[in-house]
């Protein structure tokens, strides 16, 4: 029997908010309380890394462990990459991090507090956040799943009937929030540019926070005397703003949440075709039950899958099936967690990749 002491650490290192989560020998977690502070990516990618070994060691002394329990650490960080645990450009952190090594210096970091090496994964956010959830949704089965979590940005995952996510050759795979959206399909609205610089107009300019300002100031300007159209509000408190609104009825606001439902739905049409999976988990804020009502979740997932059926081949529109995710804001944390897990267990495709 595995030493029931033995954990595996995930850290989420969010543009914004970092989060730390672990999962003992058998997958399962350590607890279903997250530990989570903001990420102080303005002062550097070093302080970054400090930050997230001092939220180790508080993770493990709230439940009762130590390093000496630490079996492997898996990394979660936004893409894209110029090589296995090297930052690119990414639309959400400075531009410090841009070529920054996180593999070795983290690696580097956590020997130094262990006193040992401590074996390392680094992946993309939402192959390990899919990782997480294609464990819960498909219990014992293989089935493949696609997930797709809107929040400040989109994150996508496929996770094979291995439970291990879609990398891609230069490890940019799955980076579809990026794909160009079908903006035919959705009104001829105009190409949002992206933060990752693109101006085609990216599939997560209209399903996410990051496009939101955008799509309500569209809204606006047939509803002049809407609350969001008085001066006091930045673009970016209207966004925040919306979804209270959507939770008391405001026509603008579910609106422009069903515009985004109806873009996921597409998006999710596009991939299926692609990918052909059996279930699709929708994660992010939106499906969070302490953020949103059951009636606007279940608004949003209807949108999304009336959407998506017209595209898709008969047998798919059969075998679809749409779920929320249950994992919320632990997800990426419990996959990456999962990953070191998988790695230590020698799973095929899976490796200690270091950055050459």
């Amino acid at each position: 029997m595995a030493d029931a002491r033995q954990v595996y650490i995930g850290t989420d290192g969010g543009a914004t908010t970092s989060k730390v989560a672990a999962v003992w020998a058998d997958g399962s977690p350590v607890s279903t309380k997250l530990l989570q502070a903001p990420t102080p990516s303005s002062t550097g990618p070093d302080a970054v890394v400090a930050s997230w070994v001092a939220a180790i060691t508080t993770y493990l002394e709230q439940n009762g462990l130590a390093w000496q329990h630490v079996q492997g650490v898996g990394l979660s960080i936004p893409g894209p990459y110029l090589r296995y645990g090297v930052f690119g450009k990414s639309p959400n952190l400075p531009e410090t991090f841009i070529g920054f090594d996180v593999y070795t210096a983290y690696a580097n970091a956590l020997a130094g507090r262990a006193a040992r090496t401590v074996p390392l994964v680094v992946g993309n956010d939402g192959n390990f956040g899919g990782v997480a959830e294609a464990q819960r949704v498909r219990g014992a089965g293989r089935a493949s799943v696609l997930m797709l979590a809107p929040g400040s940005g989109l994150g996508c995952a496929y996770v094979g009937p291995d439970g291990l996510p879609l990398e891609g050759d230069t490890l940019n795979g799955m980076e579809a929030a990026h794909l160009p959206a079908p903006l035919h399909l959705l009104g001829g609205i105009d190409p949002y540019p992206c933060g990752c610089g693109r101006t085609w107009g990216c599939v997560e300019m209209y399903t996410t926070l990051a496009g939101l300002p955008h799509l309500i100031a569209r809204a606006l300007q047939s509803r002049p005397d809407h609350e969001l159209a008085k001066p006091s509000y930045a673009p970016r408190q209207r966004a925040l703003a919306l979804r209270g609104l959507a939770q008391k009825g405001d026509p603008l606001a579910i609106e422009v949440f069903d515009f985004q439902a109806r873009a996921l739905g597409l998006h999710v049409a596009s991939l299926m075709m692609a990918l052909d999976t059996d279930f699709v988990v929708i994660a992010g804020g939106l499906m969070d039950p302490e953020a949103t009502t059951d009636a606007f979740r279940a608004r949003y997932l209807t949108t999304i899958r009336e959407t998506a059926l017209p595209y898709l081949w008969p047998t798919q529109q059969q075998r679809l099936r749409i779920v929320p995710a249950s994992l919320g804001d632990l997800s990426q944390a419990i996959g990456a967690a999962l990953v070191a897990l998988y790695q230590s267990m020698a799973r095929p495709g899976v490796s200690d990749r270091t950055a050459s």
